[in-house]
Parts: C-alpha cells; structure tokens; sequence
C-alpha cells in the first residue's frame, strides 16, 4: 500500500495554463489537490485578508508589497501563469483630447485598485516609454479598503498621488460612459466578489483603446525592452512549506507539466507569440524560446523590472530581493 497522499486546497484562475489542473490530468506527486476556480481578483483578496487556501496564484505585486513589511504566510514557487501587456489595455474618452500617452498628463484616471500588478506595469511602461508620472494624472480607484489587496497590505496612496476612492453605488465603467473620468488604465468586467463594472465599453461611441492598433504596440514594446509582464505567482503556506519543503519542487514540476500539455496544442503552444507580437517576419528568432518560461533564471530581467516598478512607484520602501519571495530550492531553476 502506498503512503497517504497530503491533501491540500487549491485556487487557480481558469486559463489556459492551469486547466489541466482542474481536470485532474495532471498531478503533483505527493498531494491530493482539490481545485477551486476563482476569478484573480477575488482569489488575492481572500488570500490576503482570510487565507482560504493552502496553495494559490497571487498577486505578484501584492505579494512584493508584503514582503518588504517583513516575512509573509507565503512561499512562492516561480509559476507565472498569466503575462499580458497591460499598458495596451488603456480605455480613452474620444472627446478629451486624448490621442497619445502623453495626453493623460492632467487627466482623470480610474483603476480597479492601485497595486495590482496590471496597473504597475501599465504606469511603469507610462513613465519609462512614454515620460508620464502617476503624480501627473488624479486617480480613482473603484475597490474600497474592505476588498482590496492593499486593505490586507496596509496601503497607502504614494507621496503625491491624488487617489480617490469611488463609493460603492457607482463603478468605473459607468463614470467613464458618463464623463466623470477621462481614462481607466485597466478594467474588468468579470463578476466576481470585488469588482463591480459590467458595461462593454466597446459598445459605446466615445469610448475606444488608447492604441488603435493594439497588436503593432506589443510588438514595438517586446521588441524594444525584452519584457513580457508578468502579473501572477504560485504560493504555498509557508507553515506548510516549512513542514514539507518538497512541496515547492513536486508543485513547480506539475506546473510544467500542465502547461507542457496545454502547449501540445499547436495553436495554443503559439499562442504567446501572438499574444507578445512577435509572429511577423522575425518570429524564428524567438520561435525557440519559451516566452511563458517558468522558474527564475528565464524571466529573471522581468521579475527585476516589476521589483523596481513596485519601488519606484512608492509602494514599497525598500526594493525586495527574489530570494525573499520563492523558496530557496527553485532559485536554480
């Protein structure tokens, strides 16, 4: 008879990246894991302020944040499994004088929350690509203190940022179809237990993309600066961690295997490159890389840049080292 499996919750986004989770084909040697599917936003929340679940993504951001206030309830594994270019998400009202990033200097921008790891890459590609500051925009932000991250990470908005909180009975879809704000820099529609906007703004006539070709801004940013951001870790209990430190490498190797058996599908396994825009007349240059590459060594230069972007940005007040987020056995990989 074999030993007894260590039975453990698990919360993972739906994605293409972690399906093969919640199927149950494949497994980490070791565990009995039982999955539940939670929209991101939700799932940081509940992690952050109740933490529901042994093992979970997280808000790399978020986890960042509470690393610099001194040692988390959380291990990370190098599992990163959503990348987006964030700063390409950026909504815009036609009739404010809006037709380049620049033109948001002065503007009133609205965000989920000011934290998460979609708005700092978007400020951070604002201020390094295009020279505008998140002091040169006033900001609002639809979570109030009770569900956001930041309420578990005691947040604060950064010296010289004018943050507003916008009240529960309105949303930032709804303030930016009536002209109350001029921008959302990232914006979610999915119902879950903390987000609240539902309107498609692509439905509406004055409300479009900052760039018109969304695809030819990916390819320039990728080309230009190597990164492809990087916005959710794993992590693991760290008394359990502790308990059972072969967690962290019997996990990280399920990961892998997930995400090898989603990439088994041809149009899935390109799927990043379209994503990163690098299929034109270069693509075999990167089409032997593993633009969704795992562990630390690959992704190390995207890891540092967020690490920054989170300082920087005056959200932490120290710039926090990769070896005080992932436990010490996957630092190799």
């Amino acid at each position: 008879m074999g030993a007894q499996k260590l039975e453990l919750s698990i919360a993972l986004s739906d994605n293409e990246n972690t399906q093969a989770i919640h199927r149950g084909e494949v497994e980490a040697e070791g565990l009995k894991l039982y999955p539940t599917s939670v929209h991101p936003s939700e799932m940081f929340w509940r992690q952050l302020k109740f933490a529901d679940f042994d093992i979970s993504e997280m808000s790399l951001s978020s986890l960042f944040i509470a690393t610099a206030k001194g040692k988390t309830n959380w291990v990370a594994i190098p599992v990163f499994t959503s990348r987006h270019f964030f700063h390409t998400g950026i909504w815009i009202r036609t009739d404010r004088g809006i037709t380049k990033p620049s033109d948001l200097k002065g503007k009133r921008v609205a965000i989920p929350e000011y934290q998460q790891t979609a708005a700092i890459w978007t400020r951070g590609a604002l201020e390094h690509e295009f020279g505008v500051r998140a002091q040169d925009m006033e900001w609002f932000m639809e979570r109030n203190p009770d569900k956001s991250h930041g309420g578990s990470t005691g947040f604060q908005p950064p010296e010289g940022v004018k943050l507003n909180y916008i009240p529960p009975s309105t949303n930032i879809g709804e303030m930016l179809v009536k002209g109350e704000i001029d921008s959302a820099l990232h914006y979610l529609v999915a119902k879950n237990l903390v987000d609240r906007s539902s309107i498609d703004l692509s439905q509406h006539p004055v409300i479009q993309p900052m760039f018109p070709d969304i695809a030819a801004e990916k390819h320039r940013y990728f080309t230009k600066t190597g990164l492809y951001p990087i916005n959710h870790t794993v992590v693991i209990r760290r008394e359990l961690h502790e308990k059972h430190p072969w967690l962290a490498l019997n996990l990280y190797t399920m990961f892998q295997a997930a995400k090898a058996k989603t990439r088994a599908d041809g149009m899935l396994a390109l799927k990043p490159y379209f994503e990163s825009g690098v299929l034109d007349a270069n693509a075999r240059h990167w089409l032997g890389q593993d633009l969704m590459s795992y562990g630390v060594k690959a992704p190390r230069t995207v890891l540092e840049t967020i690490s920054q972007y989170v300082h920087e940005q005056g959200l932490t007040h120290r710039r926090v080292g990769l070896e005080e987020l992932f436990a010490p056995s996957t630092m190799d990989l």
